[in-house]
């Protein structure tokens, strides 16, 4: 049998076979045995459904011309004089250094967390003893809960509506449970994603509402990651919390892809990026340490560097990110780790 009457043979067979599993909808479908008895795909059509800005057709942008950018002020690019941030999870640690960062760049930063005040006293009021007027910032605290999402809605819109603007915003509020993975509870792994996944999700939801409603010009967005999200910490058996940080990691691009092309009405324009810190000395790094003994010699030893990182180390980042010397930068993963990953 030549090669075509083997193809025509093999055709017929397989038309044969499509013929026995079909269901009668119409003649002409009767007549090309097309239709098996599946149910047919009634999906909405693509095009009706929400669409990504075309970024060509909505391009953002540069925040400065280069002739503007060089050589008028010094640090112009790290200059966020007049600009309002928020930072949740900012009553103390990594969330109270990054907004002392802003500050001394010249930000009006809020502050929130879930405590009525600050839960670590002395050092917030150091924080406050330490901003200098003269500069133009100025640190302020409100009480939020990030897993409140009406009342984190109201917030967020109510600072944005007395300024008129929301510039920035670091969502660092996050919460940590070790436990192995067998005696994981679903209430404990719920109530973990509830801050720090869903808590960030919606604290980045809500601020991207109001940087839209204001058009607010070069606005950005940094959430809190973690190394944890890119490995398995040794010697802390902690997988929710982990895994909640590479989902932060993911949920960056995706808010990046959707909000930073401008829209025709001038809003959007809004840059999306994590920073991803190695261990830090945070008051919840050292309480792991009171659970699990030699933890901290085993993390030391484990990065190129040979310490921990103090949560001042972050703040040159914090400000990359939030002034003009990002302009260019969306949708990226700031690994600050002492070389931890890198080896």
């Amino acid at each position: 049998m030549n090669p075509t009457a083997t193809r025509a043979l093999r055709y017929a067979s397989r038309r044969a076979r499509l013929c026995q599993n079909t269901t009668v909808l119409s003649k002409p479908l009767l007549l090309n045995c097309l239709t098996t008895t599946r149910p047919l795909h009634t999906s909405p059509s693509l095009l009706t459904k929400p669409q990504n800005p075309n970024p060509v057709k909505n391009r953002t942008s540069p925040r400065v011309s280069p002739e503007e950018n060089i050589g008028r002020q010094r640090f112009a690019d790290f200059d966020l004089a007049g600009k309002v941030f928020i930072v949740t999870g900012g009553a103390q640690g990594l969330g109270l250094a990054l907004a002392e960062a802003l500050v001394e760049a010249g930000g009006k930063v809020y502050c929130l967390d879930r405590h009525p005040s600050p839960s670590n006293p002395e050092q917030w009021e150091q924080a406050k003893s330490r901003v200098v007027p003269s500069w133009g910032g100025s640190l302020h605290y409100s009480q939020q809960d990030v897993a409140d999402n009406d009342s984190l809605n109201a917030v967020i819109a109510s600072i944005a509506d007395e300024n008129q603007r929301l510039d920035g915003v670091v969502a660092a509020a996050g919460i940590q449970q070790i436990t192995p993975a067998m005696e994981y509870k679903p209430g404990d792994v719920a109530r973990m994603l509830e801050v720090n996944y869903t808590g960030v999700f919606m604290t980045a939801s809500a601020a991207a509402r109001q940087m839209f409603k204001h058009k607010t010009k070069g606005a950005s967005i940094c959430l809190i990651a973690s190394m944890s999200g890119l490995i398995a910490n040794k010697g802390l058996l902690s997988p929710v919390y982990n895994s909640s940080k590479a989902g932060v990691i993911q949920l960056a691009r995706n808010l990046a892809m959707e909000w930073s092309p401008t829209r025709p009405d001038g809003s959007g324009g809004i840059r999306v990026n994590c920073i991803s810190p190695g261990h830090i000395l945070t008051p919840m790094v050292l309480e792991n340490f009171e659970e699990v003994p030699g933890l901290r010699e085993k993390w030391e030893a484990e990065n190129m560097m040979g310490r921990l990182a103090e949560t001042s180390e972050f703040k040159a980042a914090v400000l990359f990110l939030m002034g003009k010397g990002s302009s260019f930068m969306t949708g990226n993963n700031l690994v600050i780790d002492g070389g931890h990953t890198a080896w």
